[in-house]
């Protein structure tokens, strides 16, 4: 295979195999790689653009089943530090959320053994009636999934409900690596990647829109990290095609301070700030059929986020308010809403706040000037 065939073939829109994805990483260099994912980033977004969000990261539960041996966060049944979120809690998380400018709640838990459909739906419709215009971007496959099973019941019909009582999209959150070696490696209790994926194919049936996310550098192969990225497209292709589908991609790399997974295996994140810019070119090059790729900047930092905007990025998602999960495994970075604006100004683009739906938002009278830490 020719490097500048495939870079070709990329270029003309045509999906790639896994096998010419392979082929790309090992062959091409950094600069082919950012100068093809970066053409075709301008081919569906040409404005000098790059999006953010404004959002707060809120969680459920901290008691899980699942036994993900890179996570911090959990709790198993019955320990001391574990939590249900109250109603009054969230109204306090909620009225900060609203008085920095923003309108929407990233709401993720555990796999919590004894919370089933009629929680959730009570929660979300006790959300919107509190606060009507509030937007629940909220759970993921896996705790679909997970719903699915303690009731019975299907894909369909646990989304049915939730949006039913106030879901307004569905994050991709809990794909790691869709490889099941990979996923009985990490996490025994999750579902596996086939599952996952019939969740997403579900939603996007009901035209929920969804997001997709890949967390690599662990125990995968780089094989695996394309038959990930392949599994994906296939999806989004099958969408109706009134529906939005995965709207956005976002990899990052494992973070691995004080996890099962580096405590006990030794496995540690060694994934450079060249390989991420070239796992992001390589997500534009692979996904062509998915509008929107976020660069992590809460994995990589400012820098490294800043060359992906030149590496087919053209999101840098939200200043997260409150993030829990991904910071317990190490994540050091932080912006205010000042900062993540004069990150993308400083990279050469002009930012725009957006909503979920990639709609463009006007800045608020209130701008977020610090991270509070909860």
């Amino acid at each position: 295979m020719r490097v500048q065939a495939l870079l070709d073939k990329a270029l003309a829109l045509e999906f790639l195999t896994l096998e010419e994805g392979v082929h790309l990483y090992h062959q091409a260099t950094t600069t082919q790689l950012m100068q093809v994912g970066h053409a075709l980033r301008k081919l569906k977004k040409p404005e000098n653009i790059v999006t953010w969000i404004i959002d707060r990261n809120a969680n459920t539960t901290n008691v899980c089943i699942a036994n993900c041996k890179f996570c911090n966060f959990f709790r198993r049944p019955g320990h001391e530090e574990a939590y249900v979120t109250t109603i009054d809690q969230y109204k306090k998380k909620i009225d900060e959320l609203y008085k920095y400018g923003g309108n929407q709640l990233l709401l993720q838990g555990g796999h919590h053994p004894d919370l089933g459909l009629s929680f959730y739906t009570e929660l979300f419709q006790e959300l919107k009636s509190l606060y009507p215009d509030l937007k629940l971007h909220a759970l993921g496959p896996p705790e679909i999934a997970h719903i699915a099973k303690l009731e019975g019941t299907s894909h369909t019909e646990v989304l049915q409900a939730l949006m039913e009582a106030g879901l307004d999209s569905l994050p991709g959150a809990g794909a790691e690596i869709l490889n099941d070696r990979v996923r009985r490696l990490l996490a025994k209790g999750k579902c596996g990647g086939k599952e996952w994926l019939n969740v997403m194919r579900a939603a996007h049936q009901l035209h929920l829109t969804t997001s997709a996310t890949m967390m690599f550098g662990h125990v995968e192969t780089i094989e695996e990290r394309f038959e990930h990225l392949v599994w994906l497209r296939q999806v989004q292709s099958e969408k109706p095609a009134d529906a939005k589908g995965f709207l956005a991609f976002i990899p990052w790399p494992f973070q691995d301070e004080g996890t099962l997974l580096t405590r006990l295996r030794g496995i540690r994140n060694e994934v450079t700030g060249d390989e991420y810019i070239r796992m992001i070119a390589l997500s534009r090059i692979m996904l062509p059929n998915i509008e929107n790729i976020q660069a992590s900047w809460l994995t990589v930092g400012k820098k490294v986020a800043q060359m992906c905007l030149y590496a087919g990025a053209n999101d840098w998602g939200s200043i997260m308010i409150e993030e829990n999960v991904v910071s317990a495994a190490g994540a050091p970075h932080r912006f205010t809403a000042k900062g993540i604006q004069a990150g993308i100004e400083e990279a050469g683009f002009m930012p725009q706040l957006r909503t979920q739906e990639y709609e463009n938002r006007p800045l608020p009278e209130a701008m977020v000037e610090q991270i509070i830490d909860y």
